[in-house]
């Protein structure tokens, strides 16, 4: 294993995004595009929007530099907003129905813009968090990007000297897990310097685990913040050295006045911390929880010191990127998002009175709500209990509910909801089945995280069912865990179980069926492995990792296509079966 060191007015109909007139090609080239999203900083993570606690010089100056936009929009939750920002579309059209694993998976027929970026010339590369699919060619490598470093889950178990995934292996990083995706960012833009290149930095940080170097932490300790807040601010401070670094090197390199630098974040903070003053967080469907900042330098076609009322959002990025750069607008499915460079490039353009529409589920469609509407003037709000409606210009901490006294508003906003909702969920579909058999990925996890199981199983973690957690009370034969794959072509594979078990519970017989198929074990072998150190500052929720046995069952030929595969125990002479990870595939012809 490798280790890896440290518009203008009229333009914009509602569900129909639009280009301006396609850009001349800028003098000098193409310009590249640097685009940073952090992960739980929202608003307030900023010192340049009122925290009186958290330092961000780099990220103020880069709003000095170019452009700050004021009212700007994503999901209250991680996966949402990245789909919606890689495709230029609402996030349920994507695919993207839920946050859990096997629900936060984009469509293999939607495109992205690094594929759109690739097809102009573009070297891509992605550094840091995906959560938009976890198989390839879910992941970055199938989606467009040349060069990977990151995790594709929806969040990461330990943020020092971790393993990460460089293209489609995994490798042994040292380091602090920001630093390091930084490393990656930079070796990348000094080898594509001469450009055009996409650089892609979608940070894990501030997001829990809570995990920094001593001097940061031990900076806003001193100041009497308790350990969350410390952490979290640290994270973030570490983030804005991070982005200097980036900066720095496209000084170095002298291509930082044709480079396009892009930088938000993906929802509200996750505690209640500083955030401006708004209502609501991570979560929320209220102003705090999808408020974010968006910065946008580009020396040679943004004046410094812009600042942009026009409320914009997540599904305007790609749109965007496609104008400033250049490019012809691409062939995708219908966009939502609007280009945002009339905002950018003309002070007085008259952006029309739209409307951002905000959907947010956990674990799959199953109902209308929670959900949010905002325009130049209001936001409608209705997480389960009915409709609420804010006048967020004279109300922005949305303080009095004007359901009652404004009933042609809410009309208005409800309506146009309910209608897009429909809309945009018409071909919703569940779970994808797992891809196996590509090349690229010969090696292929069936997680429990992303199986069908029975009543009786439970999840070890306390939050349940996200990234490294494993199935436990397995002490009945009734339990089964299933998943369906697809195969991409036929071949020869290595079954092999993923699994932890004490000496006291050795000797449960496994039933593996894999289509037509059926597969016999006995665990003859005790496992039981210390969960991994974890240096958090704040005792985690989420489950600690550990390092699972694979245990080689069989080699089977199986064909191309749809297949089912399912693990059932056929006997438990001990208190359980054994505590399970999943099922490992390897590819072996």
């Amino acid at each position: 294993m490798n280790t890896i060191q440290s518009k203008k007015k009229g333009q914009v109909e509602a569900g129909h995004g639009t280009f301006g007139a396609a850009a001349a090609k800028p003098e000098g080239g193409r310009p590249n595009v640097l685009l940073i999203i952090t992960d739980d900083q929202g608003w307030g993570g900023m010192s340049s929007h009122g925290n009186p606690d958290l330092q961000t010089p780099v990220l103020d100056q880069l709003g000095d530099q170019g452009a700050r936009f004021e009212r700007y929009y994503v999901s209250p939750v991680s996966a949402p907003t990245r789909a919606s920002l890689l495709t230029g579309r609402y996030h349920p059209r994507t695919g993207i129905i839920g946050i859990r694993p096997g629900l936060d998976t984009i469509r293999r027929d939607e495109v992205t813009i690094a594929e759109v970026l690739k097809s102009a010339g573009y070297a891509t590369g992605c550094f840091g968090k995906w959560h938009n699919g976890t198989h390839y060619p879910y992941t970055p490598p199938g989606r467009g990007f040349d060069e990977f470093l990151g995790f594709c889950a929806g969040h990461w178990s330990n943020y020092f000297d971790t393993q990460l995934e460089h293209n489609c292996d995994m490798v042994q990083t040292e380091g602090f897990i920001t630093d390091v995706l930084t490393d990656g960012a930079i070796e990348f833009i000094q080898q594509n310097h001469n450009g055009p290149f996409f650089c892609f930095v979608p940070y894990n940080a501030p997001h829990v685990p809570l995990q920094v170097p001593d001097h940061y932490f031990d900076k806003y300790k001193a100041l009497g913040l308790d350990d969350y807040t410390a952490c979290s601010y640290g994270m973030t401070e570490n983030v804005d050295d991070n982005v200097g670094r980036l900066l720095g090197t496209l000084e170095a390199l002298g291509v930082a006045d044709n480079t396009i630098v892009m930088f938000t974040s993906d929802h509200g903070p996750d505690s209640a911390r500083f955030n401006g003053g708004m209502r609501g967080f991570k979560k929320s469907m209220h102003e705090g929880g999808v408020r974010v900042p968006l910065l946008v330098r580009w020396p040679k076609g943004i004046k410094p010191g812009t600042k942009v009322d026009g409320i914009a959002a997540d599904i305007d990025l790609l749109p965007t990127i496609i104008e400033l750069t250049g490019i012809a607008p691409p062939q995708t499915h219908p966009l939502d998002g609007c280009s945002l460079a009339p905002l950018l490039q003309e002070q007085s353009v008259e952006w029309p009175d739209r409307m951002i529409f905000t959907y947010s589920s956990r674990s799959g469609i199953e109902k209308m709500t929670p959900c949010a509407v905002r325009n130049n003037s209001h936001r409608l709000v209705n997480v389960g209990d009915g409709y609420e409606l804010y006048d967020m210009v004279a109300d922005p901490a949305q303080e009095q509910n004007l359901a009652a006294t404004e009933p042609e508003k809410l009309a208005e906003l409800s309506a146009a909801y309910e209608s897009w909702f429909e809309d945009v969920t018409k071909n919703a579909t569940g779970r994808m089945p797992i891809p196996v058999g590509y090349d690229e990925a010969p090696r292929v996890t069936l997680p429990v995280t992303q199986a069908k199981r029975s009543d009786g199983l439970r999840f070890c973690g306390k939050a349940g069912g996200w990234n490294h957690d494993y199935l436990v009370n397995w002490s009945s034969t009734d339990e089964v865990v299933s998943w369906q794959i697809e195969n991409v072509r036929p071949g020869k594979f290595e079954v092999s179980l993923l699994y932890t078990c004490p000496q006291k519970d050795i000797g449960a017989s496994i039933c593996i069926g894999i289509g037509d198929l059926l597969l016999d074990a006995t665990i003859a072998t005790a496992y039981d492995p210390e969960p991994l150190p974890s240096p958090d500052r704040v005792k985690r929720d989420l489950i600690y990792e550990k390092v699972w046995k694979p245990m080689v069952i069989d080699t089977i030929p199986l064909a191309a296509g749809m297949a089912s595969v399912s693990v059932r125990a056929t006997a438990i002479p001990g208190d359980q079966a054994m505590e399970f990870r999943g099922l490992l595939l390897r590819r072996v012809d």
